[in-house]
């Protein structure tokens, strides 16, 4: 595929810094084909972008509302979920929601940005849930200089966001059996006995999530 004329404008929608730059420094090779319009969400974007890529880390995915905010607003060309949750219901939801396309955190940078200029030229891209595997080189998250897994640290954000197990488990689409296992593990990794040390934890070492990054796009200030 010939890219597009000009690089395209994406802007990159998370509620948490770490995980936005990581996505940013991605994209450094490949500046000439993709420019990073925002990543100081408390600077609002007032002009349309071509694409919102939204990653979905430690996100509600469940209830679908940050979507169908992205999709409604009228600076938003297109919607991409940018995600290792292929939970079937979700990746139809999203279908349902008008959203361009849903791609994999296991992609390089290199084939993430080929698909958001099929994307941009007006395909339609929703992947095949891929055999787990690493998330791709560059990418960032929050716990994940102390050791933990992009996962364990998913499981981490929402128990810092006050969520119970099985809303946990809700929420990632995961057992609760598995939620647990993640649980002991973060337990272990950062020194934690308790569910409020590690909450704790979470909010001393930037797991809390700035929500105006999301409420921005949906009309906030």
């Amino acid at each position: 595929m010939i890219p597009p004329a000009k690089p395209i404008c994406v802007a990159l929608v998370d509620d948490y810094d770490v995980v936005l730059i990581g996505l940013a420094h991605m994209f450094d090779r490949y500046r000439d084909r993709i420019v990073v319009a925002e990543i100081d969400a408390n600077q609002a974007t007032n002009d349309a972008v071509d694409i919102v890529l939204y990653d979905s880390f430690a996100q509600p995915e469940s209830d679908q509302e940050e979507i169908r905010e992205l999709v409604k607003n009228p600076n938003a060309k297109k919607v991409v979920v940018y995600t290792w949750n292929f939970a079937p219901e979700l990746v139809e939801n999203a279908r349902q929601q008008g959203v361009s396309g849903y791609l994999s955190k296991t992609l390089a940078a290199r084939e993430l940005v080929s698909a958001l200029e099929r994307i941009h030229a007006g395909e339609k891209i929703f992947m095949e849930e891929p055999r787990r595997a690493s998330s791709a080189n560059g990418l960032d998250w929050p716990g994940r200089r102390e050791g933990l897994t992009d996962r364990e640290s998913e499981i981490l954000a929402l128990i810092t966001q006050g969520k119970s197990n099985a809303e946990v488990a809700k929420l990632t689409y995961l057992s609760p059996n598995t939620v647990k296992s993640y649980i002991r593990n973060v337990y272990r990794k950062i020194g934690a006995d308790s569910r409020t040390q590690a909450l704790l934890w979470g909010v001393e070492h930037g797991f809390t999530p700035d929500h105006h990054r999301i409420d921005h796009w949906r009309g906030g200030p």
